[in-house]
């Protein structure tokens, strides 16, 4: 009962948060919504400051959640970790395309900026910590190469970024690209990073931009 009273609180100060803004929700406010007395919020949260990061740690996990699907699953590494690609490329054209969908969406975004920047620094703390341990797994059973392991990694989360930013500009072809490509190409990025040896990555040099294709 205690948890089911704590996540309405979470819920109710979400939806609040978004449509008023931190700033402009009060710990009455919270308890109105919630159809609950102040006495029961400060039996969960000594201040707003504490439901707003319950509130950033909920959203962060929803964010994550498919990916701590895959991270649990029990398999090779490096099928955990194509896997765990797929997925992540998923969850951002997934995201981005509810934000061209919705209106009201895109206003919340805009009018708490701040609140998303959390959420997503915060989801990508975690993601972090899942793809060392998939890669630190690869390498404990010599599937990756353990001299390059702290470049692949930095790669991946990079090319994971530069992912984001392309999906949401939708300029693949400037790079020559197209968007059904990009999966398999970041995957075999990461795979040249991780399995193969200097002489055999250099024959794969990185794509440029081309003048001619918008």
């Amino acid at each position: 009962m205690a948890s089911k009273t704590r996540e309405k609180l979470i819920e109710v100060a979400r939806q609040l948060f978004a449509h008023k803004g931190i700033e402009n929700t009060t710990m009455s406010d919270i308890a109105t919504a919630s159809e609950k007395g102040r006495r029961t919020i400060y039996t969960y949260f000594k201040n707003k400051r504490e439901i707003y990061n319950a509130v950033i740690e909920k959203e962060s996990e929803q964010v994550v959640g498919r990916l701590r699907e895959i991270f649990a699953i029990d398999m090779n590494p490096l099928e955990k970790l194509m896997r765990f690609i797929d997925v992540r490329i998923d969850i951002v054209e997934e995201t981005i395309r509810h934000e061209r969908e919705s209106p009201v969406l895109r206003t919340l975004m805009v009018r708490d900026v701040r609140r998303m920047e959390r959420i997503r620094n915060l989801a990508v703390e975690k993601e972090i910590e899942m793809l060392r341990q998939i890669m630190d797994d690869g390498v404990n059973m010599g599937l990756f190469s353990r001299e390059r392991i702290n470049d692949a990694f930095m790669a991946m989360i990079m090319m994971f970024q530069g992912i984001e930013l392309s999906i949401m500009r939708n300029n693949f072809a400037f790079y020559g690209i197209e968007r059904d490509e990009v999966r398999v190409r970041a995957k075999n990025f990461i795979l040249a990073a991780l399995t193969r040896d200097d002489t055999q990555a250099t024959n794969n040099p990185p794509l440029q931009p081309t003048d001619n294709k918008h």
